[in-house]
């Protein structure tokens, strides 16, 4: 019995799963600290990783993260806010925001938050009130757009070549515009790039890296000394939603980038990481009653109450973002009968809010359950309020004394407090 069954099952007898639950959500936190562990074995000590809070910004989730060593990455003040409230030290945070304001750009002055900039009225912006916080110790540069092109999913792909992300390196003469910014302003120490995410194959987010280092040594060379001293080369690293097998690893991509950018592994720059969706997303699962089943048109449909409000992308974009799912007994047993084909549908009130389309499972029936697995990023962390439906509980597993333990790290949503969130 692999470990998402033992934990439904354990639910089940603790009555976290019963006739009237809807969904709920579930976090491996032994899982996440294995995965964390996993990434900073596969790179040397030049390495500092950060998880990208965008991907699951649960408070339990990013204490248990924190702890575990490694920084935060952060797109929006709600989440530097969430960071620092789970226990990231600032020194190891990071603000990436395409949309800072002027407020947002202070506030890292101030408090010697590393920011990387978008474009160049960010950088005149940053020019004019960096004279405010002599003291400050931000770590500061441009997030460039290598232009290398799209991978199978063009909306998760971040370096085509009107990518509304950072600063196009292959349109005219901004390469040279780029090399003076950095030569005319010293507090310049970093460059970054986020060259690809899910869909798109590692050796095309290492050419963008690749990219990445080749900008960074000629502005060292132009200016006679090494100016920049960090190379931030973000996360991105897919993740397999096919199987439970988790593929690519870490070290696999570490080995394409020491065969592609060996520079990264020499110790001359301090190497950022940004992963999100490798860190967390096979470590978090959901389970659904099926409220009802019918016959369509030959197919079989089993209602649920996991849709769209927490598989957003899986509901919007389905072939872009298929999901496993296994069907569980009211008991927790694991059926295996003979298998129909069957739409896994959700709560919400239209026709493409669904879970799985014309999958091959088991007949499911009423209460039974449904596992949706690989959930941990993404999923029932970033809720959708359609419908008004609320958000799910979630609750954090981990193993003390040898003995399975599943705690409450968000509650579920009151109806009244989807009103009140409403007003």
């Amino acid at each position: 019995m692999n470990r998402e069954h033992q934990i439904l099952q354990r639910a089940i007898r603790n009555r976290l799963l019963s006739s009237e639950t809807t969904a709920v959500g579930f976090m491996d936190l032994d899982g996440l600290a294995k995965s964390i562990d996993d990434l900073i074995a596969a790179f040397p000590d030049n390495f500092q990783h950060t998880f990208a809070v965008k991907a699951n910004s649960l408070r339990h989730v990013l204490m248990k993260i924190s702890h575990c060593g490694i920084g935060a990455e952060v797109a929006s003040p709600g989440e530097l806010t969430m960071a620092q409230s789970a226990g990231f030290d600032i020194s190891k945070i990071i603000f990436d925001s395409p949309a800072k304001t002027l407020d947002d750009l202070r506030q890292c002055l101030k408090h010697s938050i590393a920011f990387n900039l978008d474009n160049e009225q960010e950088l005149e912006r940053v020019a004019e009130l960096i004279e405010d916080y002599p003291s400050s110790e931000a770590v500061i540069g441009f997030r460039i757009n290598p232009q290398i092109g799209s991978g199978a999913i063009s909306s998760t792909s971040t370096a085509t070549s009107t990518s509304k992300f950072g600063y196009p390196i292959g349109d005219e003469g901004n390469r040279e515009r780029l090399i003076g910014y950095y030569l005319k302003y010293p507090w310049l120490t970093s460059i970054h790039t986020h060259a690809g995410s899910q869909g798109c194959p590692l050796e095309l987010m290492a050419q963008g890296i690749g990219e990445l280092v080749a900008v960074a040594e000629e502005i060292n060379a132009r200016k006679g000394e090494q100016q920049i001293i960090r190379l931030d080369i973000g996360g991105g690293l897919p993740v397999n939603f096919a199987s439970p097998e988790v593929k690519p690893t870490f070290a696999e991509y570490a080995d394409i980038l020491r065969r592609n950018v060996p520079l990264l592994f020499t110790g001359k720059y301090t190497v950022k990481t940004e992963f999100g969706r490798a860190i967390a997303a096979k470590n978090g699962f959901m389970a659904t009653r099926v409220e009802y089943t019918k016959l369509a048109g030959g197919r079989h449909i089993a209602t649920t109450h996991a849709g769209a409000q927490i598989m957003t992308r899986t509901a919007f974009l389905p072939a872009a973002w298929p999901i496993r799912v296994e069907g569980f007994t009211p008991e927790g047993a694991l059926k295996t009968e003979e298998k129909v084909q069957t739409d896994v549908a959700g709560p919400c009130c239209f026709a493409a809010d669904l879970v799985a389309k014309d999958v091959l499972i088991p007949k499911l029936e009423p209460n039974d359950y449904v596992a949706i697995y690989d959930t941990g990023a993404y999923y029932f962390s970033n809720h959708f309020d359609y419908n008004s439906l609320p958000r799910i509980a979630v609750y954090g597993v981990s193993t003390k004394s040898g003995e399975l333990s599943i705690e409450l790290i968000r509650r579920a949503e009151t109806l009244s407090e989807v009103v009140s969130n409403m007003s």
